[in-house]
């Protein structure tokens, strides 16, 4: 089983690098059919969200595609949201985070058809940081709750909404899983929802994964770009349509 893990593990990293998530999105469902519980697999899926967000970001700082300062603001909204999923995990049952999750990936595949195929680097997307914030600490809340980092959400937000070009909008939704993550993760723990030696064992295996993704993204193009992430949230839907139906 634990060999199992490290690919697992592996294998999200370097998904989560290449679309700028934390790979709570792929992970949860994966968790899912191996046999854990949704409450369980949204522990864990937080626990490596740590790993990977912190490690890629870093990378993404290096390479000079992330801005820190609307980064960070939305961050904080999202560390401050992210801090009430512990309560709401335990008042929603299982099916309501199910088919919550369902709704959120299926609105990041429309938000992404929708958006334009190229948005010019320089073109100025200002918003106020009270939006900012309040954008990250609802995201926070939600995302959470169901074992994702919040970047499903937010980067469709920044491409569809707010016109950031794609590969920016992936190093900031990387980057804002780094603050929802910890704060989950502070939020999880208390509540009981981690295990912690699963969830340590795809994290680290996951920090391999996360170098070899941002290389790759670096050297797509962005049309191709764009085409990948709506055919991963398309997999990820059906998957978790499936679970839902069948059980």
């Amino acid at each position: 089983m634990v060999g199992l893990l490290v690919i697992v593990g592996m294998a999200i990293g370097a998904m989560s690098g290449f679309f700028g998530i934390g790979g709570g999105t792929m992970l949860v469902p994966t968790l899912m059919l191996l046999g854990y519980d949704i409450k369980t697999a949204i522990g864990i899926s937080v626990m490596q969200m740590v790993f990977s967000s912190v490690y890629g970001s870093w990378l993404n700082h290096r390479k000079g595609h992330l801005n820190l300062k609307e980064g960070g603001v939305i961050g904080l909204g999202g560390f401050v949201g992210a801090l009430g999923s512990g309560w709401l995990l335990k008042v929603l049952p299982s099916i309501v985070l199910e088919l919550a999750f369902v709704g959120v990936v299926g609105f990041a595949i429309y938000r992404f058809i929708k958006a334009p195929s190229h948005i010019d680097e320089n073109e100025g997307h200002d918003l106020s940081p009270v939006v900012l914030f309040a954008v990250g600490a609802l995201i926070g809340l939600l995302a959470i709750s169901m074992g994702i980092g919040g970047s499903i959400l937010l980067t469709p937000i920044l491409v569809g909404m707010l016109h950031y070009p794609l590969k920016k909008a992936v190093s900031a939704g990387l980057f804002f899983v780094v603050f929802s993550s910890v704060s989950g993760f502070i939020s999880l723990s208390l509540s009981g929802h981690i295990d912690y030696r699963d969830g340590f064992i795809i994290g680290i295996a996951s920090l391999i994964g996360v170098q070899f993704g941002i290389w790759l993204a670096g050297r797509t193009h962005h049309k191709k770009h764009k085409r990948a992430l709506i055919v991963l949230y398309s997999i990820i839907l059906l998957l978790m349509v499936k679970k839902i139906v069948l059980g």
